[in-house]
């Protein structure tokens, strides 16, 4: 596509790329995301200085996981039938750092609550991150004991976000 053909030029002109790159070192930008028509752009840099990376799709969810077991139980009956209690709870972390939506949008019910069961394949939550809502499954069969993450919390890969017990 020439100039003449396009009134902003080819998006994907070296010169353009290069100016973008200086406009976002000179603006301490991390991100910038452009499109015109049919073409689109999105440059991406972490880190302070030069660490540039490709955009890329959010990694798969990782399975859910189980808690670790307790440590050496006590000789109480309180202490073992709670280290029962919790070997049949499963943990749902998040697979990505977003933002936690517990439903599709503010005017939804939630996707579940405390006291829903829930499949493998059952969408839990939605995690948003880089403008990509990801809905995440709960990848274990059970009934949800506790909902661990505020909605529009920010949230880290690996935190807690639901338990589940796989007993019931």
């Amino acid at each position: 596509m020439s100039e003449s053909q396009s009134p902003g030029g080819e998006v994907f002109e070296l010169d353009r790329i290069r100016r973008l790159v200086e406009l976002m070192k000179e603006h301490d930008l991390s991100e910038i995301d452009l499109q015109q028509e049919e073409q689109r752009i999105r440059l991406s840099r972490s880190g302070p200085v030069g660490g540039w990376t490709p955009a890329v799709a959010a990694p798969p969810p990782l399975p859910a996981t189980m808690s670790p077991p307790p440590a050496a139980a006590p000789e109480t009956a309180a202490p073992a039938a709670a280290a029962t209690e919790d070997a049949n709870i499963a943990v749902i972390r998040s697979p990505m750092v977003g933002t936690f939506y517990s439903s599709s949008n503010p005017k939804s019910e939630p996707f579940v609550r405390v006291g829903d069961h829930v499949d493998e394949e059952k969408t839990v939550c939605v995690i948003e991150a880089m403008k990509v809502f990801n809905e995440i499954p709960a990848e274990v069969r059970g009934r949800i004991v506790a909902v661990l993450a505020n909605d529009e919390e920010a949230v880290d890969f690996g935190k807690p976000l639901f338990k589940v017990d796989t007993s019931k």
